[in-house]
């Protein structure tokens, strides 16, 4: 009987997606797929960032009321933010949010960053929303009338938001976005 000649098999053409798996391999670390995968099926990576911005900028948004309530009706262990006495409006740290998420979509695109991007994009505009009359204004206004402003202008934004996330929801994912799923 003769021995089999094996010819060695070509190597396939790399991909970034075989290259990511390969270094995923050589890492020792097993590739997970994307929570954001689990907690929105169905839903395409390019509208997954749109919805997880969305829930950001409400959950954000009503949890930043609820604090400065606290805070306003002097609630024990809760207070404002200082540095060097001075306070910290929530606005600030909205702008550094929106700065970080900016930056970083120049540089990555890949579906699990995008849906991560959305959330933090959802969180620092929830932040400076909430204080938008005293961005207006120039004064603390936050709990006067005018204050409303503020409050008026995030409920029409959650509300307009979340009616076109509605009435667009094709929870179909486009043919290229199928593959965006994998990283």
């Amino acid at each position: 009987m003769k021995p089999s000649k094996t010819t060695p098999s070509k190597p396939e053409p790399s991909t970034p997606e075989t290259a990511k798996t390969a270094d995923h391999a050589s890492s020792g670390r097993a590739e997970r797929p994307s929570p954001w995968l689990r907690l929105l099926p169905g839903i395409s990576p390019k509208r997954r960032g749109f919805i997880l911005a969305w829930w950001g900028f409400t959950l954000t948004f009503g949890g930043m009321r609820l604090l400065t309530w606290l805070i306003h009706i002097d609630v024990a262990g809760v207070g404002d933010m200082q540095a060097g006495g001075v306070h910290l409006h929530h606005y600030v740290w909205g702008i550094v949010l929106l700065m970080v998420v900016g930056g970083a979509g120049l540089a990555e695109r890949s579906a699990r960053a995008r849906a991560w991007m959305g959330l933090a994009y959802g969180v620092g505009l929830a932040l400076v929303i909430d204080e938008a009359a005293l961005l207006i204004s120039l004064e603390d206004v936050y709990w006067d009338t005018e204050g409303g402003v503020s409050i008026a202008l995030a409920i029409a934004l959650i509300a307009v938001v979340g009616s076109v996330l509605a009435v667009t929801r094709g929870r179909r994912a486009f043919a290229d976005d199928q593959n965006d799923d994998k990283d």
